[in-house]
């Protein structure tokens, strides 16, 4: 089993479902290979926790930032605190940011404003910016061609779109990061972009406890089971599953600025 090497660049273990699981959680992520894992925090409750558990595993890490669904809430008092929280030595990327028109719980503009100063501050701090996007691929990619991206780069999370799409934000200068839904039967898109988009250019991630992969579809995803998102690209693309997860991993660690 530990032939592997991957990095699970986006999970929450974070979140209450994993409350007093956590060391368990890693623990059965190292038996399939899973050796470093970056935790989100994107509210003021999961952030603190993400710190937290970077502060307790070494091969935790954390990305921070505030999600588009909390949009709303983000004010100096926030920013003030976002700031101080990313001076933390383990946080690698601010996010997860961006649009999501599917819960819309807060106006379109205020969604932008509040994803266009993250980026800002992203290059700012000299951090890449993970993004969150649903039912708002068109807006997101203006917005981030607007915007610019920084030396530092980001990621499109959990990928979903189409190959032609995943090709615009490549050229914006961001990764491709595939998560549970690569593995879904009739993502057919999604596998098209992860077939065909430069090696170099994406990361895999699972997004636990959510879009839990085949063969675990329908149950709560662990980060563990970011071994089954390599394998598929692995399956993909013709190439071993040991390939597929030591790519995905040093594409990892170039992004994030780890000296090796």
């Amino acid at each position: 089993m530990t032939a592997y090497r991957i990095f699970d660049t986006h999970t929450h273990l974070n979140v209450p479902q994993f409350e007093g699981r956590e060391q368990e959680e890693i623990a059965f992520a190292r038996e399939l290979g899973v050796t470093r894992v970056n935790v989100v925090g994107f509210d003021r409750p999961t952030i603190t926790k993400a710190l937290e558990l970077a502060d307790r595993f070494p091969e935790v890490y954390a990305t921070i930032g505030w999600h588009p669904t909390e949009a709303g809430s983000y004010n100096q008092e926030a920013e003030d605190f976002l700031l101080a929280s990313l001076q933390h030595p383990k946080v690698l990327a601010l996010g997860e940011i961006g649009l999501d028109y599917h819960w819309m719980e807060d106006p379109k503009e205020v969604q932008k404003r509040v994803f266009k100063r993250q980026i800002q501050l992203s290059k700012d701090c000299g951090l890449p910016f993970v993004v969150h996007t649903r039912d708002a691929l068109d807006d997101t990619y203006e917005l981030i061609k607007e915007a610019g991206v920084g030396p530092k780069g980001g990621i499109m999370h959990s990928y979903s779109g189409s190959l032609a799409m995943a090709e615009k934000f490549v050229d914006l200068g961001l990764m491709i990061s595939f998560s549970g839904v690569v593995t879904f039967k009739k993502a057919l898109e999604v596998q098209e972009a992860a077939r065909e988009l430069p090696l170099d250019k994406i990361l895999i991630e699972t997004d636990a406890p959510y879009l839990a992969p085949v063969p675990k579809r329908g149950k709560e995803n662990r980060t563990a089971y970011t071994r089954y998102v390599a394998d598929k690209i692995a399956e993909l693309r013709g190439l071993t599953g040991e390939e597929a997860a030591e790519a995905t991993y040093q594409n990892a660690v170039r992004v994030f600025g780890f000296e090796q």
